[in-house]
């Protein structure tokens, strides 16, 4: 295995930048996930519970207007209604700022393995809101349940995850309710169980589709999870009203019998650390850093290393970089959009000030609709199974055509000026510029067209 810095910055972090230098070594890159989060700080994102705030007000004005409107106070009605609307718009605002904040995050860290894993593991985990103020509260979440256990026990990730209110929120968790519970008891046939969660913690975070487990698992599972739930008040809560009473029995281990947070901690904590867990996790990360269809040994090496730490994340970071299959150059992954704008971004050395200040609707101009076109819209996955891996997915007319004209037009837009385009390939590309791109950003009748060239470029677009 060679280690190359620049080879580094491209395929474990959003590529190169002419202002950052290229982390030095496999150590390094792992110090940068135990170090202080320092883009955090630079550029700082709400944590879930300042987001619980604005679900607390948009709750209030909503039962305010639904009050008015019992009594007909028309005056209050419109009050409360613009209440409401405000709370939304602010929420869709702050929204659109996070998303210049997690761009500027990539721009300008020394970390970039650690946004990447913060990203992975975002996907892996996605929950995303479907009314309301809720629908932006995915950024909250990573900032709550993700990053902070980014370099830390996989159970420990799982567990703030699945508790988190935006998670069971999107899974309709809060609805699901033992059958034999007390509430279920006395509201005959108006509660029921709801298998979302379970299905998602066994099929998706933790053993896999192709696990070792039964339908008859995943019931038990769901009932051992009744009574997990929130309240916008009171944020997560357990529910003793809500939860199916008796022990539950999930891959012939059994939990109770008394329901509570103890159990669910303690089949979650199983979970994470099942050797099926370990095989799911290590294909996931060597699926997603070096290539889509990783080789055996690779994967082997990760999962031995899940294994052996029980689940300890930076232990199964370590086996990947260490693995001489991990730094092959060939059968390069392609960039998905927010990967590719990412990069964009920082090989432009994007300056944070201008660009905090474009509003909801430059943003979605600059970003969110060209993205869309690209396939990917912010934070919007079509399931809880996130993004896809596969090149397919992105390698499209559409997406191929929109990335370029997202090249061509958008960088004049947020880069004052547009760097030489004679050092900007190099700045982007690095000592491997290929003989053709360098040619076409010398030969292009713009600077701006110079820079799109680069940019659209395959060297551009793969790490």
């Amino acid at each position: 295995m060679t280690f190359s810095a620049e080879f580094a910055e491209k395929r474990f972090g959003y590529g190169l930048s002419p202002v950052i230098k290229p982390v030095a070594s496999i150590d390094a890159m792992l110090r940068g996930i135990s170090a202080t989060d320092q883009m955090a700080q630079s550029f700082p994102i709400e944590n879930f519970e300042t987001f619980r705030l604005r679900m607390m007000a948009a709750t209030a004005a909503r039962k305010a207007r639904r009050q008015a409107q019992d009594t007909g106070n028309e005056d209050a009605i419109k009050r409360f209604t613009k209440q409401r609307n405000v709370i939304n718009r602010e929420a869709r605002q702050a929204k659109a700022d996070w998303l210049l904040r997690t761009l500027l995050r990539r721009t300008y860290t020394e970390q970039a393995f650690f946004e990447r894993l913060a990203d992975f593991w975002g996907d892996h985990f996605t929950a995303q809101g479907k009314a309301g103020v809720m629908r932006r509260g995915t950024s909250p979440y990573l900032e709550t349940a993700i990053r902070p256990h980014v370099g830390g026990r996989f159970a420990d990730m799982l567990f703030a995850a699945i508790t988190n209110p935006l998670m069971l929120h999107y899974l309709d968790h809060d609805r699901s309710i033992g059958p034999q519970s007390v509430r279920a008891i006395k509201n005959q046939g108006k509660f029921g169980l709801n298998e979302n969660l379970a299905r998602e913690v066994i099929e998706l975070h933790t053993l896999g589709v192709d696990g070792p487990y039964t339908q008859a698992d995943v019931q038990q599972l769901a009932e051992l999870l009744t009574g997990l739930t929130y309240q916008v008040e009171k944020g997560t809560r357990f529910r003793k009203d809500f939860a199916e009473p008796g022990a539950e029995t999930i891959l012939g281990q059994t939990y109770g019998p008394n329901p509570g947070m103890g159990p669910i901690r303690q089949v979650l904590d199983d979970l994470a650390t099942h050797p099926a867990t370990a095989r799911h996790i290590a294909r996931k990360l060597a699926v997603h850093f070096v290539t889509d269809v990783p080789p055996t040994a690779l994967v082997s090496h990760i999962e031995q290393a899940f294994i052996q730490s029980d689940g300890d994340l930076m232990a199964s970071y370590a086996a990947m970089l260490e693995h001489p299959a991990a730094w092959q150059t060939d059968a390069l992954n392609i960039r998905p959009p927010l990967e590719f704008v990412s990069a964009a971004m920082r090989a432009l050395a994007i300056k944070p000030e201008p660009l905090l200040r474009h509003g909801e609707k430059e943003v979605a101009a600059l970003f969110y609709g060209p993205m869309a076109l690209m396939g990917q819209r912010f934070q919007q996955p079509n399931g809880p199974d996130g993004w896809p891996e596969e090149d397919e997915a992105w390698v499209t007319p559409q997406g191929i055509a929109a990335r370029v004209e997202w090249a061509m037009g958008v960088p004049r837009k947020i880069a004052s000026p547009l760097p030489d385009p004679r050092e900007f390939v190099a700045h982007a590309l690095g000592a491997t510029v290929p003989g053709e791109v360098a040619f076409a950003a010398a030969a292009a009748e713009s600077r701006h067209e110079a820079i799109g060239l680069v940019l659209s470029s395959p060297a551009f677009q793969r790490r």
